[in-house]
């Protein structure tokens, strides 16, 4: 009988070993294939992704929106791809949908910003009011734009420091291009002494900073009164430029309103009191 006993838990434990090895070895062939199919696919969405952009680089789309496309594109990729994996492992690709949807409204209420930032942002893709490349004020920061993302765009300032500002603050604020014109004006004033002759220095400035490199010759140096100070006049001094050069006509014009007014014998502009004294009778 023990015997009996013996073979029985015997039989049993093989056929529980051989079941597991049955189901173990499908299950091993499911989990390698489903990394394969991952890198696979992973590779094969890269591929993608990078002929979509080819395609409409050669149509000479812009940097930008080939970025968001390329985004927008792996994430949908992405998702379909993990529910493909999931639903050749056995499991309810329906249920795992509707997880996904109820996921997906916690995560909107919780970060309505970040939705706000990325509807924000394709906005701005759309209206396009300003590019990669564009120098803006946008956001209460001025910079360069080095990239426009999905929730924010990246703003490399003149002092070299990469900020990033998301897309809702931006599109919600003013937005200041300063590359999309050809040309911007450069504003600067002069400060002259009361007893100075105004007309002859604003000729002066005139012929001296029309020969400032890249400043332009068309529209032409603006040098008119703009105020008065107990000081004196105080010239406006407007030269044009592109954007680029912006900074140097700026130090270069100041450069020259001093050097140029100094070497003609203009009066240092200094603020003038008349002191009344009075002696009284002895």
């Amino acid at each position: 009988m023990d015997e009996t006993i013996v073979n029985v838990t015997t039989a049993k434990f093989n056929a529980l070993i051989a079941l597991v090895q049955q189901y173990g070895a499908a299950f091993a062939v499911k989990i390698l294939s489903a990394i394969a199919f991952w890198i696979v696919g992973r590779w094969l969405i890269g591929f993608a992704v990078g002929m979509v952009q080819r395609a409409l680089g050669k149509q000479k789309v812009d940097p930008t929106v080939l970025r968001y496309v390329g985004s927008a594109i792996t994430v949908t990729l992405n998702i379909i791809l993990v529910i493909g994996i999931l639903g050749y492992l056995g499991m309810q690709t329906t249920t795992f949908a509707a997880l996904l949807a109820a996921v997906g409204l916690a995560i909107g209420l919780a970060w309505s910003g970040l939705l706000a930032n990325l509807a924000a942002g394709a906005f701005i893709i759309v209206l396009r009011p300003f590019k990669v490349g564009d120098f803006i004020c946008a956001g209460g920061v001025t910079g360069t734009v080095t990239e426009i993302g999905l929730f924010a765009t990246a703003i490399n300032t003149p002092d070299n420091v990469l900020t990033l500002v998301g897309n809702n603050k931006i599109f919600s604020d003013n937005i200041q291009n300063f590359t999309h014109n050809p040309f911007r004006r450069v504003e600067l004033k002069a400060q002259l002494s009361g007893a100075a002759d105004w007309k002859a220095a604003a000729a002066l400035l005139k012929q001296h900073i029309a020969t400032i490199p890249n400043v332009l010759a068309e529209p032409a140096v603006e040098v008119e009164i703009l105020e008065f100070n107990l000081v004196g006049p105080v010239l406006a001094v407007r030269p044009y430029c592109h954007n680029e050069h912006y900074w140097q006509v700026y130090f270069d014009t100041n450069r020259t309103i001093k050097d140029s007014l100094g070497e003609a014998g203009f009066p240092a502009p200094m603020p003038a009191q008349t002191v009344i004294i009075q002696q009284q009778a002895g």
